[in-house]
């Protein structure tokens, strides 16, 4: 919270008063709420408005099926993975979610943790993996859940960003500018939304997901 300076009935004095931030913009949005005016790139279920240059759009694509498993938005120090999944009206698929990756986390040795971020509570997650020289290293990252009206996307922000509030805005920005499309179709909670590659975005390699 700011501070702005403002007068008192006596016109040598001043007094602070205390000045709410603007709350950051509320995101990911449903597709009824797409801001007209951005420019975004269609993957089907979810619609990724155009990142910044210092980002790179890619999409982790099965080999065998060709069906688009994640959207990446890949940056030098950092990624971050979204998928959207169905869910109930008034669902709340993230507190089974967290539950579920907690677990995973402490079966590949890994530790766990929540926290509060700016998208309500999240994970932040710390797990050994082999680093490209072949020596140990630890790989951090934040599991981020977001409800919408019969949707559910979880985003996981891994590198420096998960680490770093300021290299993290530029993903989370990104996270925020996201818009769902879900469709009139019965689906259980928490199939994934189907996706498509358009030319614009390139299958993921290895050396993105690092």
């Amino acid at each position: 919270m700011r501070l702005r300076r403002k007068q008192a009935d006596d016109a040598h004095d001043e007094i602070e008063v205390p000045v709410a931030e603007p709350a950051a913009p509320a995101g990911p949005v449903d597709i009824e709420d797409l801001d007209p005016d951005a420019v975004f790139i269609d993957l089907g279920s979810m619609l990724v408005r155009q990142p910044p240059t210092e980002l790179d759009l890619c999409l982790q694509v099965d080999e065998e099926s060709g069906e688009v498993m994640t959207v990446l938005l890949v940056g030098e120090d950092g990624v971050l993975e979204m998928r959207a999944f169905s869910s109930a009206r008034g669902g709340d698929l993230w507190a089974d979610a967290r539950r579920e990756i907690a677990a995973d986390t402490t079966r590949r040795g890994g530790t766990s943790r929540e926290q509060e971020g700016p998208f309500g509570t999240e994970l932040y997650c710390e797990v050994p993996v082999t680093a490209p020289d072949g020596s140990g290293a630890i790989q951090p990252s934040r599991v981020i859940g977001c409800t919408g009206p019969r949707w559910f996307v979880r985003a996981t922000l891994a590198g420096l960003p998960a680490q770093d509030t300021d290299a993290a805005v530029m993903f989370e920005d990104a996270l925020r500018g996201l818009a769902v499309r879900r469709g009139n179709e019965a689906m259980p909670p928490g199939r994934p939304l189907p996706l498509h590659l358009p030319p614009e975005a390139r299958p993921a390699t290895d050396e993105d997901l690092g």
